[in-house]
């Protein structure tokens, strides 16, 4: 047996002697629904040829600066992809994850740095999920002229990808008027209003909380979560020093695991369906 098939074992070990699931994810758990991975330039100018020719990487383009100096290629940019992410079905992986979680004695709860609103989409509880970075789905003011946050709904955004440029009229703030923006935390964002995330995540906490007055085994499965931007690792190794925890770390790149932990170097969907079975 190899160290894969051990590990892969091993995991499925812990899962089964688990009273609660703990689910953190990353980019990579999308990829297997045919969502782009933007790992990299390459990655993120191939799902978008326009920005390409602009050469904007894309932490240059998930800039809130943009709302004021191009708000058409702002809102091209986050308007294809809300457009893209209400299309995507998510992959089975979500709903084995979500039948798992449901049979554990003290359920489950999901934290992830994405924005693209999958594990709601694919049947997960609202209540039971941290979106540390937002969520493309829900709207502040640009300004902000108030902390308000309000669903997008069924709202429409065109984008013409030959200009790469939102057209028609754009989100407005239903306050002031003025322009409206993802709740989503963007790179040197300092108008982001938080307190949707906060709320979700004082959640997590009194879930946690409870699971360490019951000495609960957890079982941490972690999917595609990188090292660019380690939100979600963080997260998956801190509650370990939190509550009794096992980490699964399911990644094809950034496999590597702390003391104690397991690794599964494997993509999202193949991983999930091989420690699951």
């Amino acid at each position: 047996m190899d160290n894969l098939e051990k590990n892969i074992q091993h995991a499925s070990e812990v899962i089964k002697d688990a009273d609660a699931l703990f689910i953190t994810a990353g980019a990579g758990m999308g990829v297997d629904s045919g969502l782009p991975d933007f790992r990299g330039n390459a990655g993120f100018w191939k799902a978008y040829p326009p920005i390409a020719k602009l050469g904007k990487s894309f932490s240059e383009m998930a800039d809130p600066v943009w709302f004021v100096k191009n708000p058409g290629m702002a809102w091209a940019f986050y308007g294809h992809r809300l457009n893209l992410y209400r299309e995507t079905i998510p992959h089975e992986g979500f709903s084995k994850l979500l039948d798992l979680g449901e049979e554990m004695q003290y359920g489950y709860f999901v934290f992830t740095s994405n924005v693209d609103g999958q594990f709601q989409k694919a049947g997960f509880h609202e209540d039971l999920i941290e979106e540390c970075h937002g969520s493309i789905h829900h709207l502040q003011c640009v300004q902000p002229c108030s902390s308000n946050i309000w669903e997008i709904g069924d709202a429409e955004v065109n984008v013409d990808m030959e200009v790469f440029t939102a057209t028609g009229e754009l989100p407005k703030c239903p306050n002031c008027r003025g322009l409206a923006r993802p709740n989503i935390l963007m790179f040197g964002d300092w108008n982001w209003i938080s307190h949707r995330s906060d709320q979700q995540g004082e959640r997590l906490h009194k879930w946690l909380h409870r699971l360490g007055s019951v000495n609960a085994k957890v079982a941490v499965i972690e999917i595609g979560a990188g090292k660019a931007v380690p939100t979600v690792r963080m997260q998956s190794e801190r509650i370990g020093r939190t509550v009794e925890a096992t980490l699964i770390r399911i990644n094809p790149r950034d496999y590597d695991v702390p003391i104690g932990g397991i690794s599964i170097p494997l993509g999202a969907k193949e991983g999930i369906d091989r420690v699951l079975n």
